[in-house]
């Protein structure tokens, strides 16, 4: 058999060096060599040697083999062979090597109560012994006295390092739960918010789409311009639908064109929307009042949502023929009315509330610290109502957040034309 390469015994032997017997047997076994260095060189004139005094040196180091399984006991062992070795003084102890790696244990892993009681006992047993049976010089006691104070200060430092590693690594564990579960929560958050997004945009594409396949085939023959109309308006809804869908779904991948996404729809597209609308034969009317500001972006984006799920209830459920949408500016908040003249709450369940777009219209506007309502409207037909705050960055910070002219809201008040064209303007189909 072809000898073990080198590293491979050392690493095949490294479980036994770490195992705590082996290394405690091997620091046992350390002791009692340095307690056998008096037999080893003798000093002439010294105490005399005997084998009775090497065994009672031997009791001082191989109880430190069970040091960490029993340390209070291991520690009252070497504390009795200790005495009694300078006792019988044949020879006497030096430096009570195995009494300081007891002190240390004690101190590192023993519970408070053996601690105190192990290191006053040492203190007071070897000043007693030093003092009636070695008749010890000033000048020893200090230093015999601190080497034990010293063994059992490194010993609480190392059981203080150990619970703060301990406290550390367990925060650790902890922070990586918690991070776990912020992400889990920030997944949970982002697929509702793309499920809304998704929800507003088929619901408002499909709804317009359904509307004017219905009406195409009535009045292809009678009206053959505007069945051309309808199927156009057909076509532009599925095209914008795709393009949005394009756009929410690339954020769920890595994009491999950087230009490929656009921004997120804003207000100052509600004209185009009210323009789909209008195609779908339900006149749109927007109005504004006070003046607009920057709006965060989520508030931008839910503000615009919300319009686009109100407007696409009015096609479905509502049998409407015009549908007023109100922005109300504010100090603090933006205030978006949407009124339509149709059935109010007698029509189907997207209305009633059973329905996923009123859930989605509350829910956008609490996840940007708004509040929304639905119901009949005063003079009937069916009101949606939302409140959504307007602090922006620009606010806390002057000179931040601007934006370039007819952004928002401002391009109903900038474009006279599309806005009188969208008030009352008649609307195909």
């Amino acid at each position: 058999m072809p000898p073990m390469p080198r590293f491979k015994v050392l690493w095949s032997a490294r479980p036994y060096v770490t195992r705590p017997y082996v290394v405690d047997a091997a620091l046992a076994a350390l002791v009692l060599c340095a307690v056998s260095l008096q037999f080893l060189f003798p000093e002439e004139g010294g105490d005399e040697l005997t084998w009775g005094g090497f065994a009672l040196g031997a009791g001082t180091a191989v109880p430190l083999v069970w040091r960490r399984r029993a340390p209070f006991g291991c520690a009252a062992v070497i504390a009795f062979f200790t005495p009694a070795m300078a006792l019988y003084h044949r020879p006497p102890p030096d430096i009570c090597f195995g009494g300081m790696v007891a002190l240390y244990t004690v101190a590192a892993i023993g519970s408070p109560w053996k601690r105190r009681v192990m290191l006053a006992g040492w203190l007071t047993g070897a000043a007693v012994t030093m003092a009636f049976k070695e008749h010890a010089e000033p000048y020893e006691y200090p230093f015999h006295l601190l080497s034990l104070i010293s063994a059992y200060a490194l010993g609480a430092f190392a059981r203080v390092q150990r619970a703060y590693t301990a406290a550390i690594e367990d925060r650790a564990r902890r922070l990586e739960r918690e991070r776990a579960g912020e992400t889990a929560r920030a997944v949970t958050q982002e697929r509702a918010r793309i499920a809304r997004d998704m929800h507003d945009i088929l619901a408002h594409a499909v709804s317009l789409m359904v509307v004017q396949a219905e009406a195409g085939p009535v009045v292809v023959r009678s009206d053959p311009a505007r069945a051309e109309g309808a199927f156009d308006a057909i076509a532009g809804a599925g095209r914008d639908a795709m393009v949005q869908l394009r756009r929410i779904l690339g954020v769920l991948r890595e994009p491999s064109v950087p230009g490929e996404l656009g921004p997120q729809p804003t207000l100052a597209a509600l004209p185009e929307l009210a323009v789909v609308v209008e195609q779908a034969g339900v006149r749109v009317e927007l109005g504004v009042d006070g003046v607009s500001r920057p709006l965060p972006p989520d508030v931008e984006v839910a503000a615009y949502r919300i319009v686009q799920e109100a407007l696409t209830n009015c096609v479905k459920h509502a049998a409407a023929q015009e549908v007023r949408v109100q922005l109300g500016w504010g100090d603090e908040e933006l205030v978006i009315t949407v009124v339509d003249d149709g059935a109010g709450t007698v029509a189907v369940d997207g209305r009633s509330g059973a329905g996923h777009g009123l859930i989605g219209i509350h829910e956008r506007a609490a996840a940007c610290g708004g509040t929304a309502e639905a119901g009949d409207g005063p003079d009937g037909g069916f009101r949606v109502a939302a409140r959504l705050p307007t602090a922006s960055l620009g606010d806390e910070h002057p000179g931040g957040g601007r934006r370039r002219p007819g952004a928002g809201a401002q391009r109903l008040l900038d474009d006279p034309r599309g806005t009188a064209r969208h008030r009352g303007g008649g609307g195909g189909g």
